[in-house]
């Protein structure tokens, strides 16, 4: 790896970084901002929402526009937007302003998060240096989501809230300026290589629609007519986009990439992993906070050790893995030490003890850290240079797409057994913990049913393979 390289990979490993550590440093800081700002209980939720609704929906089509205009442009201006909009947040008086802050950066996000898997995989073209570099960047990935929670409850207590906003505004101005500098200019392919309007709207419209439909299923419910009524439309919204990807000249999607069964099967793998693990990332720490009675340090510090065991593991032992095994024996390898540490936690106990009862899924979920490089290796697999931006939206889209669904489906299905054996006379830790292992139960089921795909349809390719830069043959 040559010094450049490096250089460049710090670089898309930062920004990465910061968007994953803003991604949970809000949580624990939440209770401060309610009380501060006079949130509703329901309008607190939209401090994550708004995030994740523009950041969900954007990332299609700033995936598609990076190959336009240049991946690097993309890359600058996302987040140009996403440290200007933390300034805005960190100086946020009213609960609109800064909903409004949190939905310009989940935008900057997805315009800068969108692209970096393409330049990622256009910079590192050797093999074993692409497994390493993926290695290295999913590490930062893992680690911001742990920092941020124990970095969100040292500022919140020592200083304010508006720190964990105010701490993006250095290192994004420091991101900025580095990648200007080094990373590789690339002009894009130009408008008119596919400038789909009207698919972009579709997409778009539709995400964000489908998004906040599933954020919302734990206010509303899943049969209630505004759930029926939305979900209905964004499914609308959707299939119009894929009629118009099958007959735009220029499509924004185009739908040669499924032809690859690698590039397909890794994302719907994807989607199911990470619904599955919204079940450890949040359900875990709620535990800890409302049964066993941790604060926002505490419950960070707790989750160290996954951070650890997960950024250790594809820092330094998934490239040679990878190299050695391949993508995918890596990857079912890393799914079923995760349903080993889910299944652990689907007999939790209301008195668990740390060290005999959490630790041994602290150094299982390490399975996150073979899991995550070879999904992405093989979600990047097939995309040449004039898609790697496409395809990285997409895979970027389907991993949004799976926390949504993790976070509507198991915390409805975890509130609504503690609302019953709450009606059952049983303690509220009881009735809490009950029902998240309900919801380990379902996250457990759903990694079996990644298990299923990786075994099944992520078999090694062949010649007949179609490459995502392959024209789709004439039926």
């Amino acid at each position: 790896m040559t010094k450049s390289q490096r250089t460049a990979l710090a670089v898309l490993s930062a920004a990465m970084l910061m968007t994953i550590l803003d991604g949970s440093i809000v949580t624990v800081a939440m209770p401060a901002i309610q009380e501060d700002l006079g949130f509703s209980p329901a309008g607190l939720s939209w401090t994550v929402n708004a995030y994740l609704i523009a950041f969900g929906g954007l990332l299609l089509l700033a995936g598609r526009l990076g190959d336009l205009i240049g991946r690097k442009t993309m890359f600058v201006t996302g987040n140009i937007i996403f440290t200007a909009a933390s300034v805005l947040a960190g100086v946020a008086t009213t609960p609109a302003v800064l909903v409004a802050a949190r939905f310009l950066q989940g935008v900057g996000s997805a315009i800068a998060a969108s692209v970096v898997l393409g330049i990622l995989v256009t910079i590192f073209t050797e093999p074993r240096q692409r497994a390493t570099a993926i290695g290295i960047f999913s590490f930062t990935g893992a680690a911001g989501a742990s920092i941020g929670q124990v970095l969100g409850g040292v500022l919140t207590d020592a200083l304010n809230w508006h720190w964990i906003f105010l701490i993006n505004v250095p290192i994004g101005a420091l991101t900025v300026l580095a990648a200007i500098k080094v990373l590789p200019n690339d002009r894009g392919l130009g408008w008119s290589a596919g400038a789909d309007v009207l698919g972009a709207a579709l997409v778009t419209a539709g995400l964000m629609l489908g998004i906040y439909t599933v954020v919302e299923v734990e206010r509303y419910g899943w049969v209630s007519p505004h759930t029926l009524g939305l979900g209905a439309l964004a499914a609308a919204l959707l299939a119009a986009f894929v009629l118009r990807q099958a007959t735009a000249t220029n499509p924004l999607l185009p739908l040669r990439i499924f032809r690859s069964r690698t590039v397909s099967g890794a994302n719907v793998v994807q989607m199911l992993t990470l619904a599955a693990m919204f079940a450890f990332q949040i359900i875990v720490a709620l535990y800890l906070q409302k049964v066993l009675g941790y604060n926002a340090l505490q419950t960070g510090l707790a989750m160290l050790p996954a951070a650890f065991a997960i950024g250790g593991v594809s820092l330094f032992a998934s490239a040679r893995l990878i190299t050695r095994f391949g993508e995918r024996t890596v990857l079912i390898a890393g799914l079923a030490l995760l349903l080993a540490g889910m299944s652990w936690l689907t007999r939790l106990p209301v008195d668990a003890g740390y060290i005999v009862d959490l630790l041994p899924v602290m150094v299982a979920i390490a399975g996150g850290g073979l899991v995550l490089p070879a999904l992405t290796a093989l979600g990047m697999s097939g995309a040449d240079a004039d898609d790697a931006g496409l395809a990285s939206g997409l895979f970027n889209t389907t991993q949004q797409v799976g926390m949504a669904i993790g976070v509507a489906v198991l915390s409805t299905l975890a509130a609504a057994r503690t609302g019953t054996e709450l009606a059952a006379g049983a303690s509220n830790a009881e009735a809490l913990t009950s029902g998240y292992r309900l919801a380990f139960t379902v996250a457990a089921g759903l990694l079996v049913a990644a298990l299923v795909v990786s075994a099944t349809v992520l078999r090694t390719q062949n010649r007949t393979e179609v490459a995502l830069g392959d024209p789709v043959p004439a039926l």
